[in-house]
């Protein structure tokens, strides 16, 4: 079934739509409209974390709509692009949003392009007829609102200015300022088609998922980062660094800023290559 097409509600629908939306603090929409997809984005950047932390415990990670949710709800995880962006568009689609799954390429160092299927990007359609909207909670410190797809003027937003350029192909690259975060390819794609992608970043050693660990989340005034054992609070563009030391203090920074238990301070295997 084609992504941008409305799917039937499951029979648990309800349960883990509430319990999603109890888990972001965020309350059912009435109508699924731009104001509310511009709520549920901010609280989710808020709340779930973006993290690459099951490459380090050597957990699975399973592109299927149902186990990502229940990461996010159930085990108070959060995930990388792929995992986050995957969960958003279940919840969206369960509150009524068209969603698409849009793949993208990072720009890189010098402006090189990342591999096919880099990112994972939602384009979705809302029921008072605005958009469509790119919406993200998958790329880190990014946009805090959705961007509507089809404007070409600059768009403000809390973490700066972003605009959409033609690309060839009929790509868009999306920028950030002057910076080029990503090339967008608009044609719609489904979630095992990023398979390829995931395997790619939890195992090459070219891919900066697997030289670092990192948990990170949107605060009310700014960000908090777990990045290795470094603990970076950043607060109305004040930032602050702190060594952490023994596992104990680590664990306990991932339980007091991210909401998890973990069973081990995940650490990477071999040399770490700062990013």
């Amino acid at each position: 079934m084609d992504d941008d097409v409305p799917r039937p509600t499951p029979t648990s629908a309800p349960a883990w739509v509430d319990a999603y939306l109890e888990h972001i603090g965020a309350g059912r929409p009435a109508r699924a409209d731009a104001e509310a997809l511009r709520e549920l984005q901010l609280r989710h950047l808020t709340t779930v974390p973006f993290e690459n932390l099951s490459i380090h415990l050597g957990q699975d990670i399973v592109l299927e709509e149902e186990k990502l949710i229940d990461k996010i709800v159930t085990d108070h995880r959060g995930g990388f692009c792929y995992e986050l962006n995957g969960a958003f568009a279940g919840l969206l689609r369960a509150l009524g949003f068209r969603v698409t799954l849009l793949q993208a390429r990072v720009f890189g160092d010098g402006g090189r392009l990342g591999i096919p299927y880099d990112h994972v990007a939602l384009r979705v359609e809302t029921e008072d007829g605005t958009g469509p909207w790119l919406a993200d909670v998958g790329f880190g410190d990014h946009a805090l609102g959705p961007l509507a797809l089809d404007v070409r003027t600059e768009q403000e937003d809390p973490c700066g200015r972003f605009r959409f350029r033609e690309a060839p192909q009929g790509d868009l690259d999306l920028l950030r300022g002057n910076s080029r975060q990503f090339r967008l390819d608009l044609r719609p794609r489904v979630l095992a088609d990023f398979r390829g992608g995931a395997w790619y970043h939890r195992t090459s050693p070219d891919s900066h998922f697997t030289r670092s660990v990192v948990c990170s989340r949107r605060t009310e005034d700014g960000r908090v980062t777990l990045r290795n054992r470094t603990l970076i609070t950043t607060v109305r563009g004040e930032r602050h660094d702190k060594e952490l030391g023994a596992d104990a203090e680590v664990l306990a920074a991932y339980r007091d800023h991210f909401g998890m238990v973990l069973p081990r301070s995940p650490s990477v295997r071999g040399v770490i290559t700062s990013v």
